[in-house]
C-alpha cells in the first residue's frame, strides 16, 4: 500500500473508531452502530461469564448506561493490510471502568466497518457492562 493510500485509509479507520468511542462515552447505540457491520461479533468476560457474541448485546448495554462525558480513549494501534485492519483502543472511565478493546475491521463496499471485537475489562470493583 502506498504511503498516501495508507494515510487515507488510516484516517478513515480513525473516523470509524471515533464513532465507536463517542457512542460509548455518550451512552448512545445510535452513535455506535455506524461503526459496526450488521453481522459483527463481540466477546469479552463479565467475571467468569462470557459476554457476546451478538453485537446487539453491546448496543443494549450502551443504551442502558448513563453518559460518561469524562471518559477518555486512546487509539493505541492501527494495523492495515489491504482491506483488513486491526485496532487497539484503550479507554478510561468508560461506564466507570477501564477497557482495552481489540477491534478487527474490514473495508466493505468502500467503507471501513468493525466486524469483530474482543475486550478486556480492567475492573475496579464495579460491574462490567461493556
Amino acid at each position: 500500500m502506498s504511503e498516501a493510500r495508507y494515510v487515507e485509509e488510516h484516517g478513515a479507520i480513525v473516523a470509524v473508531l471515533r464513532h465507536y468511542i463517542e457512542g460509548n462515552a455518550m451512552a448512545g447505540s445510535v452513535l455506535v452502530k455506524p461503526a459496526f457491520h450488521p453481522q459483527a461479533t463481540i466477546f469479552g468476560q463479565n467475571g467468569q461469564e462470557v459476554f457476546g457474541p451478538e453485537v446487539q448485546e453491546l448496543y443494549d448495554a450502551v443504551d442502558a448506561l448513563p453518559p460518561y462525558p469524562g471518559a477518555r480513549a486512546a487509539i493505541a494501534r492501527i494495523d492495515i493490510a489491504g482491506n483488513a485492519a486491526s485496532a487497539r483502543v484503550d479507554s478510561d472511565n468508560m461506564a466507570g471502568n477501564r477497557y482495552t478493546d481489540f477491534l478487527n475491521l474490514l473495508k466493505v463496499d468502500g467503507t471501513w466497518v468493525i466486524v469483530s471485537k474482543i475486550y478486556y475489562a480492567h475492573l475496579s470493583g464495579a460491574r462490567d457492562v461493556h
